[in-house]
């Protein structure tokens, strides 16, 4: 009797179990279900947004990132600053040109009085606008479109100063079409210019964006006297006090300097000061001078930026698109009638130097002072069809019809027609501060 009883309790005991086990599995199926459902509604499986920035100097891809600019206090309205660019989650060089023509351009070269003619391509007859609706969309996160009243808000009481040659003035003058779209017009703006500093101000906001003039960054014998043979240019590679006594009192200074440097495989490079004469220069190969160029000017930053202070940008070489065999046309005549971007992945084409590009991250890399690059020279690298071409001028006058026939001497495919792509390397810009 006592044995059946105790039969009896073990089986009652085993299907105890199994009917725990049953339940227990039951329920972990019901929760993998939910997991399942939750992530397929979820955003996970579309772009990711760009994180804000929320870390001081960071390093990324051998790139040191600078700090974040603080908000300040104002009476502006709340912008939602939630999508900055992180270059932590989001690779900036990967991704591809997207045209949306709902993407209109904030500005036009007439709405703008702020261009030069040179870049004025719709103004100077250029027939087809497609150029200006091609969005960057990278592959792992979304890029917010440009914010003129964030823009100026974060410039509140400081002076943005762009330093460099005719791209980076090129830069500069898109950044300040984008943030006049929004001033009104009479007294809450003025512009000022020179021949080696232009300054435009925002008085509503008490900020200044500069344009400063210095093509090789360090001192030349061609800056404001252009010589128009780069075999005669010499430059005083160790010398930069000329130009950067203008720098010194900005609060966001944006660097750029390359295609003057690609005038051929030499330099002619002197030591010490012109006022001994342009005689004892020697000739350099050009990345070397490049080098030693470079290396001057990252002495200036770390012995004079004060980085509480002050924050550094480079902007990295702007592509020239010159052979059209670099994008397979066999039958094309440099960036001349090209009306969208190359899809191919990660086109590098002859117009962009990557030893040049190697001498920027290495001297930036060994800085003190942190120097946040501006990486635009792969999304630029596909975009042939936003050249300037024939849509330009030469010694200060618009291209003749004649010359406009004869693309193969005349077109201009160094410099970006605006709005363009300078303004996706402002988007980019913005970003970081």
């Amino acid at each position: 009797m006592m044995m059946m009883m105790m039969k009896g309790s073990r089986g009652k005991l085993s299907i105890s179990i199994i009917t725990f086990v049953i339940c227990a599995l039951a329920f972990i199926a019901l929760l993998y279900a939910e997991t399942i459902s939750s992530l397929s509604s979820s955003s996970i499986f579309l772009f990711k947004s760009c994180a804000r920035k929320t870390s001081a100097a960071k390093s990324t891809n051998g790139y040191r990132v600078g700090r974040s600019a603080e908000d300040e206090g104002d009476d502006v309205e709340e912008i939602d600053d939630k999508l900055e660019f992180d270059p932590d989650i989001c690779d900036i060089t990967e991704g591809k040109w997207v045209f949306n023509r709902s993407n209109k351009p904030l500005y036009t070269d007439r709405t703008c009085p702020y261009l030069d003619r040179q870049v004025s391509c719709v103004k100077n007859g250029r027939p087809d606008s497609d150029y200006r609706y091609w969005q960057w969309q990278p592959d792992e996160c979304t890029l917010p479109r440009f914010n003129p009243k964030l823009a100026l808000r974060k410039l509140r009481g400081k002076r943005l100063m762009f330093v460099g040659d005719s791209l980076q003035r090129g830069q500069w003058q898109s950044f300040v079409c984008l943030v006049d779209s929004i001033i009104p017009d009479g007294d809450h703006k003025s512009m000022k210019r020179g021949r080696a500093h232009s300054v435009f101000k925002a008085k509503d906001y008490n900020a200044t964006i500069e344009f400063y003039w210095a093509p090789f960054l360090i001192e030349s014998n061609s800056d404001l006297n252009i010589i128009a043979d780069p075999k005669q240019r010499i430059l005083r590679v160790d010398s930069i006090v000329k130009h950067s006594k203008h720098w010194v009192d900005a609060d966001i200074l944006v660097f750029g300097t390359y295609v003057w440097w690609m005038s051929g495989l030499r330099l002619k490079s002197l030591w010490g000061s012109f006022a001994n004469g342009e005689e004892g220069y020697e000739e350099l190969q050009t990345p070397v001078a490049y080098r030693i160029g470079l290396k001057t000017w990252a002495n200036w930053v770390d012995s004079t930026v004060n980085p509480n202070r002050t924050r550094v940008f480079f902007t990295t070489m702007s592509p020239t698109h010159t052979r059209s065999e670099d994008w397979k046309r066999k039958n094309g005549t440099k960036c001349f009638n090209e009306t969208k971007p190359i899809m191919k992945k990660g086109h590098w084409g002859s117009g962009s130097d990557k030893k040049m590009m190697n001498v920027v991250v290495e001297i930036q890399q060994k800085m003190k002072v942190p120097v946040t690059v501006i990486n635009v020279t792969q999304i630029s690298e596909y975009r042939i069809d936003g050249h300037a071409s024939v849509y330009t001028e030469a010694g200060g006058k618009l291209l003749t019809e004649e010359q406009k026939a004869d693309p193969l001497h005349h077109a201009d495919c160094i410099h970006w027609c605006l709005p363009g792509v300078p303004d996706t390397w402002n988007q980019i810009f913005l970003t970081y501060l």
